[in-house]
């Protein structure tokens, strides 16, 4: 996780900097980010395409500072410090669970402004807590993440260590759903951009300036991180506004990879469905293959286990199967998960938390 703890110089730092990237220059910006020479010397026409680079990233940088934040707070350990940003006009906000999750006396500092901020809601299972604080804000619009692609230009804002609100730049490096034995709630984005403790919760950014996700760990020492996608939060935030509490669906279902011999042998395939569940009373059988989920297209076993975060209890979802060829779109309706604890564990600390301990830079 990114969160981080620092000096009484963090509050007092200036901010500076600025960025923007359009479209038609994201093959040279992943070049800059992978480190392939500019070659500035030989190629005259290069050199201006990396100085409009530049120019972009900093357009883009200021168009969206105001809205990201520093947060602080206190835990078992004492004093944290992270970074979130706002969602909406009214102080609404997101930041990682290792930010504002368990914490207490919450602050967020907003220029020179401070204001305290409580806590809606956390969600350990997906990393994001929803903070508010009472005061109208600039905010951040939300894009797709999943119009990202390998190599998609990114940026992340946030505020490392005790130093002033920071661009980070870089490049997609892909999607996993497994990392070093752990299995996350959902696929989350790897994104290949250095970050720092204290970036827990920063929004990373498509290079429309709009937040496809937020910083969750770091990978490698800070070389690059995982961001929980933009609709895992919304789908958090939507679950809050309607119930209060966080209702992840489940429907019952057991896949497993399909047998090579036979057609579309890349899909999943139902094993079996467990008694009693929606699964069950649903047309579903075994040996169906799964092609769809809700929103989200399956492609492999890995698939239905993340899409299957996005399932609400009560809410009616289409799950498309290939039987005997023929897609067949059904409708279930998922119920609550029988396993799902609604009184989180304390959050664990380790090397890849994003979060920073005001041990970490006052000692």
């Amino acid at each position: 996780m990114i969160r981080r703890r620092v000096s009484e110089r963090s509050r007092k730092a200036g901010w500076r900097g600025g960025l923007k990237i359009r479209p038609t220059l994201a093959a040279a910006a992943c070049c800059l980010a992978v480190g392939i020479p500019d070659g500035r010397s030989a190629d005259p026409g290069g050199a201006q395409l990396l100085d409009a680079i530049q120019h972009q990233v900093l357009d883009l940088f200021e168009k969206c500072r105001s809205s990201v934040v520093r947060i602080e707070g206190r835990d078992s350990d004492g004093r944290l410090f992270g970074s979130g940003f706002f969602i909406d006009p009214n102080g609404t906000l997101y930041t990682s669970y290792s930010v504002g999750g368990e914490t207490h006396d919450l602050v967020v500092i907003h220029g020179e402004a401070k204001y305290p901020a409580r806590r809606l809601i956390a969600d350990a299972r997906s990393g994001v807590a929803i903070l508010k604080v009472d005061a109208q804000t600039p905010f951040l619009t939300f894009g797709s993440s999943r119009e990202l692609r390998t190599a998609s230009p990114v940026l992340a804002i946030g505020y490392p260590m005790d130093l002033s609100i920071t661009p980070s730049f870089g490049i997609v490096g892909g999607f996993d759903l497994r990392y070093l034995g752990r299995i996350f709630a959902t696929a989350h984005i790897r994104a290949n951009i250095p970050v720092q403790r204290g970036q827990g919760g920063a929004p990373l950014l498509n290079m429309q300036g709009q937040a496809v996700g937020l910083l969750i760990s770091s990978i490698d020492n800070g070389s690059a991180s995982f961001v929980l996608p933009i609709e895992a939060a919304e789908k958090v935030r939507s679950d809050y506004v309607r119930f209060n509490e966080v209702r992840p669906g489940w429907i019952g279902i057991a896949v497993q990879p399909s047998d090579p011999s036979r057609p579309n042998a890349s899909l999943p395939v139902i094993e079996g469905l467990v008694e009693n569940s929606p699964g069950a009373a649903s047309d579903l059988k075994p040996g169906d293959l799964v092609v769809q989920l809700g929103q989200c297209p399956i492609a492999t076993e890995d698939d239905v286990l993340s899409a299957s975060f996005y399932l609400t209890a009560d809410d009616e979802v289409t799950l498309a199967v290939l039987r005997e060829g023929q897609r067949l779109e059904l409708s279930i309706r998922p119920v609550d998960h029988p396993h799902f604890q609604r009184t989180a564990p304390p959050a664990v600390r380790g090397a890849n938390d994003l979060s920073l301990q005001a041990s970490d830079v006052d000692q």
